[in-house]
């Protein structure tokens, strides 16, 4: 059965045409006039609705209501999925630029007054546009990209819903050192209320002082979110790790549903067969590929960037028939991305003035719309970077060494960079301005990652840590290019004058097999199935990350996860007092104690006895009684560290003023 071209197909719309997706004139938005009085029930109730949310304890229902109403103001997407992601996308830059806002007015994150202000403003959109609510009927094809994500974050959720207590999953969160640094960002931002860049000295006193310019969309969304349920009661303590860990979960399930929907918005309208076959793909590769990582090692604002960047690199490759909605958008999206992982706002402005470029005969029709969303994008995503670079120094990381060996980023690349740009330069494909805007994206993206690897060789190491994060990038785009080898699958043949009429199973067999075989074939390459970890295996293992993750021994117990535990089990946090754990091994004591201060959030006290530029041991016990500030309490987990110490205050007894050294035992699992 050859591949036939992409034709519309009734009941699979999205939004978008393959023959011209600019020239399809919009359906006429429903137009709303209400009366005076009606208009002031409706914004009363805007109010009213948190504020008897609040009382009731109910607060969780405030976000979703808040999502669907966004959604039934925008116009673009054919199905009630288009519109949510739409709409998700939207509330996420908003947010991360309200957060501006929220910081500096006197009621921080507490969700009356947000949810009141942002219900307001959806009210007076609405009027002003005089666009009535609406949402289209779901539909069983909606529930598709739903479940496909579902299973890809249960399955990675797995470890965590099958741990037996808080120190098995605290043993798991201890994988990634930075699993340590965004709950203490997490947790600082809902305490404060707001971005701690706005008053660096004020924040100094609650965390780590490279944090405070760290970019802090993502920690400041999920502060807002976990607010609803229990207004000006932040998590501490496990608490804090077990609703960090849900956060990090619900976001790499975002990046799931977002790359889901790349595919399917770039591919276009398609047949239900090669919508499910994308959509399984698509699924496959994100498992397969090093992206679960993403979350394995503790990258959340990375994975929330990436989730923005997919819709972005959609709205650029097939650009929504209406226009002021593109816009604002594209604008959205920028400053999310600018906010939440900056360094990805380079890449994503040179792809947004691609289109900007190829678009600016169809921009003329909306100046002012334009000038504006110009303007506000222009001062608010770069304004993190431009913080970040010109008063923190962080530059200057770029050229960190730190890093696995890009091996298999390598090969992923190449390999399935390769096969996806054959499929997009298939005549079928490249004949529509879409893939050709694709092809743009493709070129900004390994231009960006080229770029960081000669930054590194340029500094005399090899491609790594940063370079690993533009190759994720690139991955991501990539997969959002799997569209076009599902437009290449073959579909059952349709009756024409031309041929005798058949009958529907016998048209439908050879599609169907094709489609079969293609899908287990994706599903082994990618290593979800069989004996393999597949083409995307982590380099020395026969493993993908997301199948190592799933499946690991939750029994292993780490001794650093052992002493963190214990240690906050058994010595909670002393007001005034640095609390510190000192162990055999010097690498040990510095994760634990990160660790234990983010659960205690105490990481600004104790960031002066923690970050050395030595991991020696006794010299790093040495220093930490010499710079730790007093009173000081040190949790000793091993008897030949204790020898240490007292061969050090024996040689100086003045550091012995204010020092509280306590045994810790820490020989079994609690």
């Amino acid at each position: 059965m050859r591949a036939q071209p992409t034709s519309p197909v009734p009941g699979a719309l999205d939004g978008t045409d393959p023959r011209d997706p600019l020239a399809v004139p919009p359906t006429p938005p429903a137009r709303w006039h209400p009366r005076l009085g009606a208009l002031l029930a409706v914004l009363l109730a805007c109010w009213l609705l948190p504020v008897a949310a609040n009382a009731v304890h109910a607060g969780w229902l405030l976000p979703p209501v808040i999502l669907l109403g966004t959604a039934s103001l925008l116009r673009s997407g054919r199905n009630l999925l288009d519109r949510v992601v739409l709409a998700l996308a939207l509330l996420a830059g908003l947010t991360c630029a309200a957060g501006l806002l929220f910081t500096v007015w006197p009621w921080g994150l507490h969700p009356v007054p947000v949810s009141g202000c942002t219900l307001t403003a959806l009210a007076l959109a609405s009027m002003l546009s005089r666009r009535a609510p609406q949402l289209p009927l779901p539909k069983w094809s909606d529930l598709v990209p739903l479940a496909a994500t579902a299973l890809a974050a249960g399955y990675l959720a797995t470890p965590y819903l099958q741990a037996n207590g808080f120190g098995q999953r605290l043993n798991l969160a201890m994988t990634g050192e930075d699993n340590a640094r965004h709950p203490a960002l997490f947790d600082v931002i809902g305490r404060l209320g707001g971005y701690l860049f706005i008053d660096p000295d004020a924040a100094r006193e609650h965390i780590f002082s490279g944090l405070i310019h760290y970019p802090q969309g993502w920690h400041l969304t999920i502060a807002l979110l976990d607010g609803f349920q229990n207004p000006g009661d932040t998590p501490t303590g496990p608490a804090l790790m077990d609703h960090y860990i849900f956060w990090s979960l619900a976001t790499f399930a975002l990046l799931v549903l977002a790359l889901i929907w790349a595919t399917h918005h770039v591919a276009g309208p398609l047949h239900p067969l090669r919508r499910l076959v994308l959509t399984i793909a698509v699924t496959a590769l994100i498992l397969g590929t090093e992206l679960p990582r993403l979350l394995v090692a503790g990258y959340p604002s990375e994975t929330f960037g990436l989730s923005l960047a997919a819709i972005l690199t959609a709205l650029i490759a097939r650009p929504l028939h209406r226009l002021r909605e593109q816009l604002v958008l594209v604008g959205a999206l920028l400053i999310g991305i600018g906010f939440s992982y900056y360094l990805f706002l380079l890449p994503a402005g040179a792809m947004v003035l691609c289109w900007l470029i190829a678009d600016r005969r169809r921009l003329r029709a909306r100046p002012g719309t334009a000038t504006i969303v110009a303007v506000l994008t222009a001062a608010l995503a770069p304004l993190v970077a431009v913080i970040g670079v010109f008063v923190a120094g962080q530059s200057e990381a770029l050229a960190a060494p730190s890093g696995v060996r890009p091996v298999a980023t390598v090969t992923t690349t190449l390999g399935f960079g390769a096969l996806v740009l054959a499929a997009v330069l298939a005549r079928t494909n490249l004949g529509e301005t879409t893939w050709r805007r694709y092809l743009a994206v493709v070129t900004v993206a390994l231009l960006f990652c080229a770029s960081m690897a000669a930054v590194n060789l340029a500094h005399g190491s090899r491609p790594a840590y940063y370079f690993g994060k533009t190759a994720h990038l690139l991955i991501l785009v990539f997969i959002v290019g799997a569209a076009a080898l599902a437009r290449l699958l073959p579909v059952p043949a349709q009756s024409t004058d031309a041929e005798p009429r058949r009958r529907p199973l016998t048209a439908a067999l050879p599609a169907a097999a094709t489609a079969t075989l293609v899908t287990f074939a994706v599903l082994v390459g990618t290593g979800v199935v069989g004996g393999t970890g597949g083409y995307f295996h982590r380099s020395g293992s026969n493993s993908t990350w997301a199948t190592e993750w799933a499946h690991r021994d939750l029994r292993a117990i780490t001794r650093p996860a052992l002493v963190t535990n214990t240690a906050a089990q058994a010595y909670p946090a002393i007001p005034g007092t640095v609390t510190l754990v000192v162990d055999k091994v010097g690498t040990e004591s510095y994760r634990e104690s990160i660790f234990l201060s983010a659960l205690q959030g105490t990481t600004g006290q104790t960031e002066s006895g923690i970050y050395f530029s030595t991991f020696a041991e006794p010299s790093r016990t040495a220093q930490i009684l010499r710079r730790s500030p007093r009173p000081l309490r040190l949790l000793v987990a091993d008897p030949v560290v204790q020898q240490a110490i007292d061969e050090i205050l024996t040689a100086n007894p003045s550091l012995r003023a204010g020092l509280t050294v306590v045994p810790l035992n820490a020989t079994t699992a609690p």
